[in-house]
């Protein structure tokens, strides 16, 4: 996707053996990226959020497994790199299948071949994300091309947290059929919940729609059921961090409400996600080990001063306890279709089976 005209993906190599990101834990305000040279700086990127997003953690994870091995290719290093990167985020079912992916890929070499064969993998692991990403939206945008013919108005799309190009190595999933809509002249709009704690709907994906052009409007979390209930709300989609054989979609903490005012009001509500987020060993969401993040994040909040400072201030009473829990899960019994690659299916075993025949066996 390009900003200020120029085209950026979130996650690049560099000539040097370094990894380049974009620093996402820096925008909306400050446009800047990251190099990566280590085991340690990829694992540090992905814990504290400077690459986000499923499909980009698992990319980042892969390319930090080949940065650990620069220098000790051995089984135990391997080993240690895989258990460093794996405890980094565990709900996202993409880290834990880049680092298997890129395992296996080394498995049969001899140590002083396997860095370069991680490195490889991992540009594989990037390049499919971008294809598969760019085909969901096509496929989505039949939905939203089909509602705009049927109610010849604008469109309006509702999504939570940030399923964009930024949490992708490009495209995005949620987000991607909205490009490829508008891109086609399908006028439509966005409306952006700002996902607190952490505000990734506000600071990201209004960033993101805004340096692509679309028409977006950021609202309050607890605003969508009003929007739906008086017609102002055509589908709503999302994205998955891991999304069971099921059908039960985990996403950011809210995503479960999304899906619930959806149902009440008759409006369609879809995942939008690739292969990689499948978890094929989970049938219950319930299972799912949900991320409990550090209470500062719902304690604090961090923007811009009239100065132009960016500061960090408390919004909650000293001695107030707080509680981060960063997903939920929404049953597949509220989700419209899932949104993938291959084309878009109901949200259970026998709808991804039909799909993806392979992976279901």
């Amino acid at each position: 996707m390009r900003i200020s005209a120029t085209p950026y993906r979130t996650i690049w190599p560099l000539a040097c053996g370094a990894v380049r990101v974009i620093d996402q834990s820096r925008l909306p305000f400050e446009f800047e990226t990251l190099d990566l040279t280590t085991l340690e700086d990829a694992a540090h990127a992905i814990r504290t959020m400077v690459v986000r997003g499923a499909p980009l953690i698992g990319a980042t994870a892969a390319y930090g497994l080949a940065l650990a091995l620069r220098q000790d290719a051995s089984e135990a290093r391997i080993a240690e790199a895989v258990q460093v990167l794996r405890a980094t985020r565990p709900t996202a079912v993409n880290l834990a299948w880049a680092l298997e992916r890129v395992r296996a890929a080394i498995a049969h070499l001899p140590p002083g071949e396997r860095a370069a064969a991680a490195f490889a993998e991992a540009g594989r692991i990037c390049e499919e994300d971008v294809a598969q990403c760019h085909a969901i939206g096509l496929h989505g945008a039949e939905i939203i091309r089909a509602l705009a013919q049927q109610a010849r108005r604008r469109i309006n799309v509702l999504t939570h947290c940030n399923a964009g190009w930024l949490a992708c190595v490009d495209w995005g999933t949620a987000l991607s059929p909205v490009y490829v809509a508008h891109d086609a002249g399908i006028e439509v709009h966005v409306w952006v919940d700002e996902t607190r704690p952490r505000n990734q709907g506000a600071a990201l994906t209004a960033f993101e729609l805004g340096a692509h052009g679309v028409a977006h409007t950021v609202i309050v979390d607890n605003l969508g059921g009003h929007l739906m209930q008086h017609g102002e709300v055509d589908l709503v989609i999302v994205g998955s961090d891991r999304t069971t054989a099921g059908g039960d979609v985990c996403n950011k903490v809210g995503t479960y409400l999304k899906a619930l005012a959806a149902r009440d009001n008759g409006v369609p509500f879809y995942a939008a996600l690739p292969v990689s987020t499948l978890d094929w060993s989970l049938e219950d969401g319930r299972a799912i080990e949900i991320e409990a993040r550090d209470p500062q994040e719902v304690t604090h909040i961090s923007g811009r001063t009239a100065e132009g400072a960016l500061e960090r201030v408390r919004v909650v009473p000293e001695g107030s306890a707080a509680l981060n829990l960063a997903f939920d899960v929404t049953p597949a019994r509220l989700v419209t279709g899932l949104i993938t690659e291959r084309g878009v299916c109901a949200a259970n075993r026998a709808g991804l089976a039909a799909l993806y025949p392979e992976r279901a066996a």
